[in-house]
């Protein structure tokens, strides 16, 4: 299985639209994060844990999930450089690859060391377009297509039916 391992507030930082939302509202922001991370889930079958730093949200660790999303707020004074340096190391496994989502250079440094490999804010972003481009392609090639009768009839039945569903005669 493969986990990715998100530094929120570091890809809330790179990319170009959460950045403005950030500006003017934190936890739309936050929440626009957390629906792209789970159509890249649904697309792509891997795990995601996205990790907040408790500096924006005081008060004691809260973990939930939303959308399938795993989404951990750290400890008041555990950043989440640290949180997700624990979290590659527990979830490392021969059967595990861990990816850690960050720009941060010194903590992909510290993720190699733990066997992790690393995604830039800009990978995952560019990955992230890619996979809404083909999303959009496959929903709107899917709308297109004309309903398959379960019943297979000569064109000229079917446009005879279709005449009368409309009320022609």
């Amino acid at each position: 299985m493969d986990i990715l391992l998100v530094d929120g507030y570091n890809i809330i930082g790179a990319w170009p639209e959460l950045r403005e939302l950030k500006n003017h509202d934190l936890a739309a922001a936050r929440d626009r994060l957390v629906e792209q991370m789970a159509e890249y889930q649904a697309y792509t079958g891997f795990k995601v844990i996205i990790v907040f730093d408790a500096h924006y949200v005081q008060g004691i660790e809260r973990k939930y999930k939303n959308s399938k999303v795993d989404i951990i707020f750290t400890r008041e004074n555990e950043t989440a450089d640290e949180r997700i340096e624990r979290l590659a190391i527990e979830l490392s496994n021969i059967k595990t690859q861990v990816y850690v989502a960050t720009s941060d250079y010194t903590e992909q440094w510290a993720i190699f060391g733990q066997g992790a490999l690393r995604k830039s804010a800009r990978e995952l972003y560019t990955e992230m377009k890619i996979i809404e481009q083909r999303i959009t392609r496959k929903v709107k090639k899917f709308s297109e297509q004309r309903p398959i009768s379960k019943i297979p009839l000569k064109k000229e039945v079917a446009e005879i039916f279709e005449k009368w569903r409309r009320g022609e005669s």
